[in-house]
């Protein structure tokens, strides 16, 4: 069964790091990219990161480039989203999607790009 988990979220204080992990079972993480999102109440799903499969580049939104950064763990089937100096507008679910191949620099951030699978999300919480 392909599945995506999403865990490592939780509350912090504004400046503070977390690490997110998106691990994957039911499929070889290796050969998708791997997208992150977040989304708000009331707001639409913001694309901010992503990691290529074979190639490994990633891209970043430019709101979050310095900050976010993406690795991938092979022997754990997993992607490992690092997030520092966090803002409270940080404050959201994570979510972490996959498609097959590369990252599309222009179209990463779409939702509807990542149609292999998603995972239920983690809330991180920002505040002081």
């Amino acid at each position: 069964q392909v599945q995506l988990v999403e865990s490592g979220g939780g509350l912090v204080q504004p400046g503070g790091s977390l690490r997110l992990s998106c691990v994957a079972s039911g499929f070889t993480l290796d050969y998708y990219a791997v997208g992150w999102f977040r989304q708000t109440p009331g707001n639409e799903r913001e694309g901010v990161a992503c990691i290529g499969g074979s190639d490994g580049n990633a891209y970043y939104k430019d709101s979050v480039k310095g900050r976010f950064s993406l690795t991938r763990d092979k022997a754990k089937n997993a992607v490992y989203l690092r997030i520092d100096s966090l803002k409270l507008e940080d404050t959201a679910v994570y979510y972490c999607a996959t498609v097959w191949g590369l990252c599309s620099p222009d179209t990463y951030v779409e939702v509807s790009e990542y149609d292999h699978s998603w995972g239920q999300g983690t809330q991180v919480t920002v505040s002081s």
